[in-house]
């Protein structure tokens, strides 16, 4: 899912304080299993959810009543025979449908399923239910907000492209009515990118918004907008918010996996915001822009933002998957492989916010709603922005 989150989260002591993963082999170790046929197949990618998968003490599905009722099923197939390996994708696919964490996604090693689309469960449902819409487009961002919104002459614009032409990251900020400080970013990359910039694309735009964030003086309130984010990297949360704030900001809390048990879980341990050096205790009016298509990283700030007495949401409720993600070489859960597929991405930790709920699958919902209005947005109106200056003015 190119909506979803593109990069690594690394930074754990921002969320959980201590690493949490024991020094304990996994039983039945997907990566080492060897799939010569079906029923192998199965067997690895039912352990490797068995053990790894964070969200069984909430998901609604029953793991247990999966194994009998498809086991049979995959015994069948023939994984030489290429209407049977279709066939197994679709069992995979109803498998997984009703699975709660909002970034999970399988993709296949290309030996068996050549350019077969990844399977996505959140995206399914987003997409067949009532009110879904495509993200707004990067254009509204660069080009009509700049132009509509933007004080003029105030207004500042960057693009950075990846080495390998696979990534645009854009960024735009500006001020609004001379007294209202706007800052739009495409993902969270803001940290890397502020030091490996050499174009100096996106990190111009970041410099001139922290400039401003050092002279407050006559600044109203700020606008953060992350509409369509995917996400990133979790290092960003204190880059760009622990700019914001002199204390160390509680939002939640994050528990992982703690043993190979279906429910081993560690305790809760608080999830936080760290004030940078030389940051500024800003006590005029933040919100946070989110929709629909906000995920992740794109969430956590939102909500982090919201814990503070002068935190507000505009927008919809956000994508929902809020679980951070790394590598499950730090902890016993998360992503894994098989030798059938090339990745199951699914979260590491389980975020519970301040106000005691989790928000996977569902998103977290904004304090003022403004509902997607495609018909004002081809007309150039931003209803969603002007809420949020009408919010601060």
């Amino acid at each position: 899912m190119k909506y979803l989150d593109k990069y690594i989260l690394i930074i754990l002591v921002l969320l959980t304080g201590v690493s949490c993963r024991k020094e304990m082999p996994e039983i039945n170790d997907p990566q080492n299993t060897i799939a010569a046929n079906f029923n192998e197949v199965f067997d690895a990618f039912w352990n490797g959810m068995n053990n790894n998968y964070i969200f069984w003490d909430i998901d609604t599905v029953n793991w247990d009543n999966v194994y009998k009722q498809y086991k049979p099923l995959f015994a069948k197939l023939n994984l030489n025979d290429s209407n049977d390996v279709r066939k197994g994708y679709t069992y995979f696919k109803q498998m997984t449908a009703g699975l709660v964490d909002s970034h999970y996604n399988i993709t296949f090693n290309d030996t068996w399923l050549v350019d077969s689309p990844s399977i996505s469960p959140s995206y399914e449902r987003k997409s067949a239910s009532p009110g879904f819409h495509n993200p707004i487009s990067i254009f509204h961002f660069y080009d009509t907000i700049p132009r509509k919104y933007l004080d003029r002459g105030g207004a500042i614009r960057g693009y950075t492209n990846t080495v390998d032409g696979s990534n645009q990251y854009v960024a735009v900020s500006g001020t609004i009515q001379q007294n209202i400080l706007y800052f739009f970013f495409s993902e969270f990359a803001l940290k890397e990118l502020y030091k490996t910039d050499t174009a100096n694309g996106v990190k111009r735009v970041e410099q001139y918004f922290f400039d401003k964030l050092q002279n407050t003086a006559n600044i109203k309130g700020i606008i953060i907008d992350v509409r369509g984010n995917p996400g990133g990297a979790l290092a960003d949360l204190d880059f760009l918010l622990g700019r914001m704030i002199d204390k160390q900001l509680d939002f939640g809390y994050t528990r992982s996996k703690q043993g190979n048990g279906r429910l081993d879980y560690s305790p809760w341990a608080p999830a936080f915001a760290t004030p940078q050096a030389g940051a500024r205790n800003i006590t005029a009016p933040i919100v946070m822009l989110a929709d629909a298509w906000s995920a992740s990283m794109a969430e956590m700030t939102t909500m982090a933002v919201k814990a503070l007495p002068n935190g507000h949401f505009v927008g919809e409720r956000t994508w929902g998957a809020n679980g951070p993600l790394i590598g499950n070489l730090f902890f016993n859960g998360g992503q894994f492989t098989t030798n059938y597929m090339n990745l199951v991405y699914t979260s590491s930790l389980m975020l519970k916010y301040k106000d005691g709920k989790i928000y996977e699958g569902v998103g977290f919902p904004p304090d003022l709603e403004v509902k997607y209005d495609e018909a004002a947005l081809n007309l150039g109106q931003d209803k969603q922005l002007e809420a949020a200056i009408g919010l601060i003015h």
